[in-house]
């Protein structure tokens, strides 16, 4: 497939039905969003009533998409059909909106452009603030830069082209960045570009798991404040770019369960060559949830206290492909042997228990792992709200408590926090 990139919608008015429409799906899209909590602030809820989604996105997409709370429109891809650009879907902007805690008359800059969200910012940071969009691909900037225009916000938004790994010359500082692609690592023109309280918000890449965090700075370091489940977010290119690492675990009709790292696999991966076709052993640990969304909290619990923590997925061809809602794509390696999380509904079908599936000649070690973790999960992280902290290399890393998680960056080290229940 060619490249494609996005065109603007006609600057020729729209009919009076088309509009009338919009308007309403704008009221119903706000109402939806405070109503079930993902807007929090007036400032917030006044932006999204206010913006036009339907005139900064693509002239094909349909009203109703345009002001559907969970759709990501890509705007464009490779030569091979990726998604490399997007807007991200409405409730992502609104939380990361709610998470940077704009206020009248900020600098913000936002990593990723499209016009949209630097519109939805310029809102909220009203006639006295600035915003600057930067993105690495020029046919982006100047999509951007043409849809604010015709709506009338270039006097409030800079669009840049660059790579914003490396900062952004001439430009800043900033009360606040958002970061709207998914990241390994914090780069240090980032923090050198913030003011000194100056918030950050970013998805970041964990242990392969990424998480929407808003950081603040506290010395010379940074604390959360929030932190988001994050979905649909694409990665960031140029220097910042997160290579993922994969293993492919063969079934015995050639089809394959892919396992992907944050870094490279844990130990002999030759010990997993024919894993799929031998016994597996099944664990329950006797937890339940009342909702699988409550899994996402101990996905974070999993990235950072269960080695050899990955992703999961399966071709449509293997066994497990075909057992759906039975299992999730949070794994693990040990040894000879993976593990990954099952569930069934509980005899009162009042929940679901959490379980561990294994496959290899360390199955049920690898399987008793798995449910060690859930297990310490209920007692101690289930229920509370972590801190992270990152620390720069150049931080005091003598600050960060003894015996405290920590996951090793480029630039610095990640550490977490669960308060005690």
């Amino acid at each position: 497939m060619p490249n494609e990139s996005t065109t603007s919608r006609p600057t020729t008015s729209a009919s009076a039905s088309d509009t009338d429409r919009a308007k309403q799906l704008r009221a119903a899209l706000a109402d939806r969003l405070r109503a079930d909590g993902t807007i929090t602030s007036p400032a917030v809820e006044a932006a999204f009533r206010v913006v036009a989604r339907e005139d900064l996105l693509p002239v094909e997409v349909p009203l109703e998409t345009a002001y559907a709370a969970d759709h990501t429109v890509e705007t464009k891809h490779d030569q091979r059909g990726v998604p490399i650009s997007s807007v991200s879907a409405a409730r992502t902007q609104a939380r990361m909106l709610e998470q940077a805690q704009l206020q009248p008359g900020m600098t913000v800059l936002e990593i990723g452009s499209g016009g949209l969200n630097a519109a939805l910012i310029a809102e909220i940071i009203g006639p006295h603030g600035r915003v600057v969009s930067v993105d690495i691909d020029p046919e982006v900037t100047e999509l951007a830069e043409a849809l604010l225009r015709v709506t009338g916000y270039t006097d409030r938004v800079t669009v840049q082209q660059a790579d914003a790994w490396h900062g952004v010359p001439g430009q800043g500082p900033f009360d606040a960045t958002i970061v709207t692609a998914s990241t390994p690592d914090i780069a240090p023109t980032w923090l050198n570009q913030l003011t000194p309280d100056g918030v950050l918000v970013l998805p970041l890449v964990m242990n392969g798991l990424t998480r929407t965090i808003g950081f603040r700075r506290t010395g010379d370091h940074l604390t959360s404040t929030t932190t988001e489940p994050a979905s649909h977010l694409l990665p960031m290119r140029g220097a910042g770019q997160h290579i993922e690492q994969l293993l492919f675990l063969p079934d015995p009709n050639g089809n394959n369960i892919t396992l992907r790292f944050d870094c490279a696999p844990p130990g002999d991966i030759g010990l997993l060559d024919g894993v799929l076709a031998t016994a597996r052993s099944q664990l329950w640990a006797g937890v339940t949830v009342p909702d699988p969304n409550l899994l996402a909290d101990l996905q974070l619990w999993f990235a950072w206290h269960l080695p050899g923590y990955c992703q999961l997925s399966a071709d449509t061809g293997t066994e497990l492909a075909a057992e759906h809602g039975t299992w999730y794509p949070h794994a693990a390696v040990c040894g000879s042997a993976f593990t990954h999380l099952v569930v069934h509904t509980t005899s009162d079908g009042a929940g679901l228990e959490l379980g561990a599936r294994a496959y290899g000649t360390d199955s049920y070690l690898a399987a008793q792992a798995m449910i060690e973790q859930v297990q310490a999960w209920d007692h101690h992280g289930r229920h509370t709200t972590p801190t992270l902290s990152y620390w720069p290399t150049d931080s005091n890393h003598t600050q960060i408590p003894a015996g405290t998680p920590t996951l090793d960056k480029t630039h610095g080290v990640l550490t977490i926090h669960w308060p005690h229940n």
